[in-house]
């Protein structure tokens, strides 16, 4: 076993407007299953960036053994995906891919198909078995579990759980439970390491922000209490001096055996005084240090609309295929029914059929042409005048300023940006490109501003990637207080245990 040590360690980005890292220090150990968890933007990417070596930063960063990233870079995703797999790591060893691949369930024969035609679940795991095949390495695994299903997690939770010697990114609440025995948080003001696992660092830091938050308003009660008996003490003080250099000393001159007894009484009242100010002082430095991790979550609001009909969606026998894959298949006689107030979750495993139920539901309703080489088959009803929201899963498509994209969707700037800032986006942010966002900070753009629209039925495809934990409970939050109608893609097991009214599992097809 040994460390990373990282002592005074500052970056910031060039022409940045503040640094990510300042003077921070910290040590791991590298036998440790650590979890990395901070608000979106914070900078767990670029840590891991700094690890890797490709910045240049103040500071020290020391270990005896290298760093290993994951993703890998593909350029030759037509390849098959062994030829991938050199490209990745040219000294690979057959029988340990074959090892690692056999304890992430997958199949040898997906190293002879070109990569390109891989779901994204079996890249994912392609790409641990490279990294975990490897040696004397510290390895970086940056959310692994976005695009993976449901059970697709669970069994990589599982094969980490066996692993060591990995610092892993996820906002997966459950899937960092499954797995880690220690967490690195990127708070407000400084970086710390626990022991545990999320649940353990959640109710620990649940309790702190109780227990600051409690002497908070005990010290301003005191701080109150300390400036009412300063002042009261600093009059007295200065009547009693008075009564032995001001004015009124000619009263008291007349008997010169009291000098002595007022002098003394001068110089008690003016100790209480100064005490009474120290203490006060003291109390508003402890004041100052509290509360200064406390993530501040704001409400979330949503006005959804509620149509005349109770049924907003009913789908029969319904067929999904793509003709790029030669007609086949994807959804066979599928039916649902959705009604006001309803939030449905679709699960199942990648490539099922669930994104393009949604594309199809949209298509329907008017809300977007049908998707370019999909066919669907059978009945898909929606309520007429139906107004629809949709979050998408790509966010490549986002270009430009946040004014721009308002105009093009017609949504309240205002409202729009205020949305934002509830999601932890800073004012800095919104004069930058929409290019320059990280994958968490592009989906809450997404999701604010469905937020802005006023819809009947929300269709959310997979909003919480690369969504920070502390988002996806606001989201949570909202979902539960405002209970629009929705219909849903996500794997996150936690949330969907929170929000889901009707959960629809899609087989095998």
């Amino acid at each position: 076993m040994s460390q990373i040590s990282v002592n005074h360690l500052t970056f910031y980005y060039d022409g940045s407007y503040d640094n990510i890292f300042e003077d921070v220090s910290f040590q791991i150990d590298t036998d440790w299953k650590l979890g990395f968890v901070a608000r979106n933007g914070r900078g767990k990417t670029t840590f891991l960036h700094l690890l890797m070596n490709r910045y240049e930063y103040r500071g020290t960063i020391a270990s005896a053994m290298e760093f290993d990233y994951f993703p890998y870079p593909v350029s030759g995703g037509a390849d098959d995906t062994l030829s991938v797999i050199g490209e990745m790591d040219p000294g690979y060893e057959f029988w340990k891919i074959c090892r690692e691949l056999s304890l992430l369930h997958v199949d040898e024969d997906v190293l002879y198909r070109p990569f390109d035609t891989l779901s994204n679940g079996e890249r994912t795991k392609v790409m641990l078995a490279v990294l975990f095949a490897g040696e004397n390495r510290f390895l970086l695994i940056d959310e692994p579990t976005n695009h993976l299903d449901m059970e697709a997690r669970e069994m990589v939770a599982d094969y980490l759980k066996r692993k060591k010697g990995f610092l892993l990114v996820s906002h997966d609440r459950s899937f960092l439970d499954g797995c880690i025995d220690h967490i690195l948080t990127i708070n407000k003001t400084n970086i710390e390491v626990q022991q545990g696992n999320f649940s353990s660092w959640w109710e620990n830091k649940r309790r702190q922000d109780e227990y600051e938050r409690a002497e908070n308003e005990r010290l301003k009660k005191d701080i109150r209490k300390l400036e009412a008996a300063s002042k009261q003490a600093r009059q007295w003080a200065d009547y009693v001096e008075s009564t032995k250099i001001g004015r009124k000393s000619g009263i008291h001159e007349k008997n010169i055996d009291t000098r002595a007894y007022i002098g003394e009484k001068s110089r008690r009242m003016q100790m209480r005084r100064k005490n009474l100010e120290r203490r006060q002082n003291r109390a508003l430095e402890e004041k100052s240090s509290l509360l200064k991790n406390i993530e501040t979550v704001e409400d979330l609001k949503l006005f959804p609309l509620r149509h005349h009909k109770d049924v907003l969606l009913r789908m029969e026998n319904v067929e999904i295929g793509y003709r790029t894959y030669g007609g086949r298949k994807i959804l066979h006689g599928f039916g649902m029914e959705i009604r006001n107030g309803d939030r449905v979750v679709l699960q199942g495993r990648n490539g099922c059929g669930k994104s393009s139920i949604l594309k199809a539901v949209l298509a329907a309703a008017g809300g977007m042409p049908e998707e370019n080489g999909m066919t669907v088959e059978g009945r898909i009803e929606t309520a007429a005048g139906i107004k629809i929201s949709y979050v998408p899963q790509d966010t490549s498509h986002l270009r430009g300023s946040l004014e721009e994209y308002a105009s093009l969707y017609g949504i309240e700037e205002t409202l729009f940006k205020a949305l934002l800032r509830k999601l932890d986006f800073s004012r800095t942010q919104f004069d930058k490109k929409m290019e320059e966002y990280s994958g968490g900070q592009k989906k809450k753009v997404l999701i604010a501003r469905s937020l802005c629209e006023q819809a009947h039925l929300y269709l959310w495809d997979e909003p919480l990637n690369f969504i920070d934990i502390f988002s996806r409970m606001q989201v949570e939050a909202l979902l539960l207080e405002y209970r629009p109608t929705l219909l849903m893609v996500e794997h996150d097991r936690k949330f969907v245990e929170m929000v889901g009214t009707e959960i629809i599992s899609l087989g095998e097809q």
